[in-house]
């Protein structure tokens, strides 16, 4: 699959791009996608949750009424978490959420991703280039050429590029990543994929194996 190189204008340079097939181009495998981006979500939780238990409360520990003859359920502790105030029962405790995938299969689960994008049509190139300075402005004129200023968007740069990074922060459904940080999340959170002409070789230089 070929893909025409744009400006940032929107301009055809005339040179293409062609997307590897063992990249862009294989059977996508859905449960691959879904376990790392399962894993992807489970890894942004900070897990300190807290709730205290019966032995956490304070509160005083003698018998609140005697064992028979009132009628009603035996209590031996206003501790308990039938009471108002209480010790919650079986309630949420710190933990660690993350949980490991093998490379390969995210490596898979990428490639996956990639492949529906292109399948989709929702991949754009663009020559490689760079703001001396942040400039929000410059970045959305990018955005308009493309026909993108009302899609959520993925730039992908060979390499962390500050003014870049900084000139689209502050636009809404933007994000700017480097090829090293890909993720299937990311990919497949954007309708489009916009790459950088240096991003498609770092690409296949991580997952064409």
């Amino acid at each position: 699959m070929s893909i025409s190189v744009v400006t940032l204008s929107g301009e055809d340079t005339g040179r293409k791009v062609t997307l590897a097939k063992e990249v862009y181009g294989i059977e996508p495998n859905d449960h691959a996608i879904y376990l790392d981006v399962k894993q992807f979500l489970a890894n942004q939780r900070q897990g300190t949750h807290k709730s205290k238990e019966r032995a956490e409360i304070s509160g005083s520990t003698r018998k609140i009424k005697k064992q028979k003859g009132t009628g009603t359920a035996r209590a031996g502790s206003i501790k308990s978490p039938i009471f108002r105030g209480g010790g919650r029962a079986f309630g949420p405790q710190p933990r660690d959420y993350s949980f490991k995938l093998n490379k390969k299969l995210k490596e898979l689960a990428r490639k996956s991703a990639l492949s529906y994008k292109a399948k989709d049509k929702s991949i754009s190139i663009v020559e490689d280039f760079n703001f001396e300075t942040p400039k929000t402005k410059e970045y959305l004129k990018m955005l308009t050429s493309l026909s993108l200023e009302s899609k959520k968007t993925l730039l992908v740069l060979p390499d962390t590029n500050k003014s870049v990074a900084l000139s689209g922060r502050n636009i809404q459904n933007t994000k700017v990543v480097k090829a090293e940080s890909l993720t299937t999340y990311d990919v497949l959170n954007a309708d489009n994929l916009i790459l950088s002409e240096g991003s498609v070789e770092k690409i296949d230089n991580l997952l064409k194996k």
